[in-house]
């Protein structure tokens, strides 16, 4: 953060300061009083199950030297009415001075996460780089995000969620992108928006945000996103393997290994590209962080060679680990649609040599009136693509079975993740591969976890089974 005082920051955000005097904030701003950083500061938020009022005393012995808050604490604070909107205010006013910094908002259905971690790993060959941690892509996460970067930030990464219409433009506001990616409109929280359109609509208002000096960043391959061209004032670049596309993914091949090799062509610039990430649909990801990075000015092959050498940043996103005895395990139980899902399976299905291949699928939460649908064409795929095994898992994917089964595919429905995984450390052997696949409250990362901890049921250890 942008070195301020705290009598300033009581100033930006309209609150009143208690024992300020003196007090300069240096470091980020936080809502976990574990993870603070020497200088920073500690924004107590009041959830609905925890109140960080209460945790005022642990971020300053972990090194925040002031507390933003809605009542006084024990510590030089500032006290607001609304930390949120508070928070939103001290954001909007670094963002303001952050003079040499190029910001990149980053949004879309699903893979905003991927193409973030992508996008932020390429631009470090560019200068300095500060990117949204994990999915901090809300009201808080935002400018939270913002709040971390310095004077000396060349590039802003930030990734951008919504739940209604208006919440992209509300992120816009604070982050006040100079790019902006959309990747797709899929079905990601159909059951909160009420259609795709609405969808469509909400994040196209990162284009909108947008600047006539701007640059907006469309997926070609993705009719609703490409559209969205006549949405804004911004240039227009896009990529995919349409072949108008500015920046075109030509050869792709997918090895053994799951990972993918492209040709990246952009004009009459070219480039060998392996991502050594999982998935087809990495090549994609790749070519939106590569637009990402031409619009800012890095050429074709420094762009090649960073994504030759990128790493999966955030937890349990196709994460693949093999267990001693050969068992392959991808990890990518963090969250889940039914775009996400086929992706998901189509990898893993292409990883096959000679074993089998089992796909333990959980619950995909948000999509309404869709859900049984959705979660039956899941069910379908799989079978299709020539899944070995379906494991699914939870009453809410009691569909995936019944459609797995309907097509020919061996499957099981069990209860729990703790039946999961007893099940599955009967049937599962060497040379299998498993995939882990269901949105985060399924808690089925605790399946991937007991696969490769030998003795593992599941359970944490309280004795929760993750449901």
């Amino acid at each position: 953060m942008i070195a301020t005082p705290l009598t300033r920051v009581a100033e930006i955000v309209g609150g009143t300061a208690y024992d300020a005097a003196d007090v300069v904030v240096t470091g980020p701003a936080t809502l976990d009083s574990r993870a603070v950083s020497s200088g920073g500061l500690f924004v107590a938020v009041r959830g609905e199950h925890v109140d960080g009022h209460d945790y005022v005393d642990g971020a300053v012995r972990g090194g925040a030297v002031a507390v933003l808050a809605e009542r006084r604490v024990d510590a030089p604070c500032v006290v607001v009415d609304d930390v949120a909107l508070a928070l939103a205010r001290l954001a909007t006013d670094v963002r303001s001075r952050l003079t040499g910094c190029t910001v990149v908002g980053i949004t879309g259905s699903q893979g905003k996460t991927s193409v973030k971690d992508l996008a932020a790993q390429v631009l470090l060959r560019g200068g300095a780089t500060v990117a949204t941690a994990g999915n901090y892509n809300n009201e808080l996460g935002v400018p939270l995000t913002v709040l971390r970067a310095d004077a000396d930030t060349r590039f802003l990464v930030v990734e951008m969620g919504a739940r209604a219409l208006g919440n992209i433009a509300e992120l816009c506001a604070i982050a006040g992108p100079h790019v902006g990616a959309v990747l797709n409109v899929g079905t990601a929280h159909l059951g909160e928006f009420g259609s795709v359109e609405t969808i469509e609509r909400t994040k196209g208002e990162l284009v909108e945000a947008l600047g006539p000096d701007g640059v907006a960043v469309l997926n070609a391959d993705d009719p609703r996103t490409a559209a969205m061209r006549s949405r804004t004032t911004a240039r227009v670049t896009t990529y995919g393997a349409a072949e108008d596309a500015d920046v075109q993914i030509r050869d792709l091949v997918v090895g053994r290994d799951g990972e993918p090799t492209f040709t990246l062509v952009a004009g009459s610039d070219s480039a060998e590209v392996h991502v050594p990430l999982l998935g087809a649909h990495q090549a994609s990801n790749a070519a939106a962080a590569a637009a990402i990075a031409l619009a800012v000015g890095l050429e074709v092959e420094t762009i090649a060679d960073a994504l030759g050498s990128v790493v999966t940043r955030s937890a349990w996103r196709m994460e693949r680990h093999v267990r001693a005895d050969g068992l392959v395990v991808v990890n990518d139980a963090y969250n889940a649609n039914p775009e996400s899902v086929g992706a998901a399976l189509r990898a893993v299905t292409a990883m096959r040599e000679d074993g089998r291949v089992v796909a333990v699928l959980g619950e995909m939460l948000e999509l309404g009136g869709a859900a049984r649908r959705a979660h039956a064409d899941v069910g379908t795929l799989a079978a299709d693509l020539g899944v070995t095994q379906v494991v699914a898992v939870g009453s809410g994917s009691r569909p995936v079975h019944d459609a797995a089964t309907a097509a020919g595919t061996a499957s099981v429905h069990v209860d729990d993740v703790a039946a999961a995984v007893a099940w599955l450390q009967r049937y599962v052997r060497e040379g299998d591969i498993v995939l882990v696949k269901a949105s985060r409250a399924s808690g089925l990362e605790r399946v991937a976890a007991a696969l490769l901890t030998e003795g593992g049921d599941g359970r944490d250890d309280e004795g929760n089974d993750g449901r």
